[in-house]
């Protein structure tokens, strides 16, 4: 039994449990659990519930079948009020408990926003002219050349921009530290690679020479045991190298591309750069609306959705971290913030997000934006056509999982289609 109330930006749920009801929920979590409970003088499982009670406590099973009917009547509220959509999960108050008359209790969760949507009929936002210039297509010629460096090995000291092959081992007080201690490391001298000061000194050493060269890290070092701390390090320089680059020309272009003249791969680089530039000017010029229409809407986001957004934001950061073997906390000593002020500075973007995603939602509904049946098997086609299979064989090897992914896709580009027609 409820009763339910819009208060505000919330909702108030009262539920009331009746006695009966109350010791069934009891009973289920006591068949449910009992096998979890060592009662001396019963095999597990076969303890009365009266003999778990006394032995662990009257209220052993309350907590349990408390959660359990509240999410009961909640789920039942729920479904049977559809236009009721909670932004938040409910924050639970018990009123009364007794024995003879049951539970009394009040949920109280923040109310998904009303949705404001502004003109749509005359938007500005411009999209850029699609522009590659000639320095673009020298800086990708100066990759291929780079991939067909040759090292020419010199007996002289080193210099700025030589290739030293070294080995080294560093110590603070003496003691080697880990991370410290390499061997053939292939340093180019006045790339900065090294903490400051380190190039600097194996300039001018000879193959075969050792030296001691002193250095010290920086105070905003990543490890929090080097940070500020004089070390001494021991290297030995095995090789001097000159990078020689070859000439860009029609024999560069022949001998390494499916080109036999140079100025045949310029109009090659220039046609891939228009097109990676098209995408990106289109990309571009999507967001741009999106931002405008998003801007024109009302929407007033209760805080729980933001800080719900902003725990997902850090979890998946953390989880990203850890692909490159850092830990959260080790990355928030490392930029000096703690854990409050790392959430704090993502609300913004938190908050952008939601709005976002209720707003394109509320323009998906209102203006009935879906993806046919026979649009999305005509986008299947061409994906089943890629791999050599015909439809229905493509079909049964898709989770639905997948058709969500495809299907949302669909309607996304038709969003924006829907948006990019309002644009005066």
């Amino acid at each position: 039994m409820y009763t339910y109330e819009k208060k505000e930006k919330q909702g108030i749920l009262k539920i009331k449990i009746s006695k009966e009801n109350w010791e069934k929920a009891v009973n289920e979590v006591y068949e449910k659990t009992k096998n979890k409970f060592t009662v001396q003088g019963f095999r597990k499982g076969k303890a009365p519930k009266k003999v778990i009670e006394q032995t662990y406590g009257d209220t052993v099973f309350f907590d349990d079948a408390f959660e359990n009917v509240i999410n009961q009547e909640y789920n039942k509220f729920l479904t049977e009020n559809k236009e009721v959509v909670p932004a938040s999960y409910p924050r639970v108050e018990m009123n009364s408990f007794t024995v003879d008359s049951g539970i009394e209790a009040t949920l109280t969760f923040d109310l998904m926003p009303e949705i404001e949507i502004g003109n749509l009929s005359n938007l500005t936002s411009k999209k850029a002219d699609v522009v590659v210039e000639d320095k673009q297509i020298d800086e990708e010629l100066k990759k291929e050349q780079e991939k067909h460096a040759r090292f020419v090995e010199e007996d002289k000291a080193c210099e700025n921009g030589d290739f030293a092959t070294i080995d080294f081992s560093g110590a603070i007080d003496g003691v080697k530290f880990d991370g410290g201690t390499a061997e053939d490391y292939k340093l180019e001298l006045g790339s900065h690679t090294f903490i400051e000061g380190f190039e600097e000194q194996v300039v001018g050493m000879k193959k075969g020479e050792t030296k001691d060269i002193n250095v010290v890290f920086p105070e905003n070092y990543g490890a929090e045991n080097l940070k500020g701390k004089p070390a001494v390090f021991t290297v030995t320089v095995k090789k001097v190298e000159k990078k020689v680059l070859p000439e860009i020309n029609d024999k560069f272009v022949s001998d390494t591309t499916e080109f036999e003249t140079l100025e045949d791969y310029r109009k090659s680089i220039k046609e891939n750069l228009l097109k990676q530039e098209e995408e990106k000017v289109e990309r571009d010029y999507e967001v741009a609306l999106i931002d405008e229409v998003v801007d024109r809407c009302n929407v007033d986001i209760p805080y729980s959705m933001i800080e719900h957004e902003v725990s997902h934001m850090v979890e998946d950061f953390a989880h990203r971290l850890s692909h490159q073997g850092m830990k959260m906390e080790d990355y928030l000593t490392y930029i000096g913030k703690t854990l409050e002020e790392f959430k704090k500075e993502r609300e913004e973007d938190a908050s952008k997000n939601i709005k976002t995603r209720l707003v394109l939602q509320k323009i998906i509904s209102k203006n009935n934006i879906v993806a046919t049946s026979e649009e999305l098997d005509a986008k299947l086609s061409e994906y089943a056509g890629k791999y050599g299979m015909n439809l229905e064989e493509f079909k049964k090897n898709l989770s639905p999982n997948d058709y969500a992914y495809f299907e949302n896709n669909l309607v996304m580009t038709k969003l924006l289609e829907f948006i990019k027609s309002k644009n005066k």
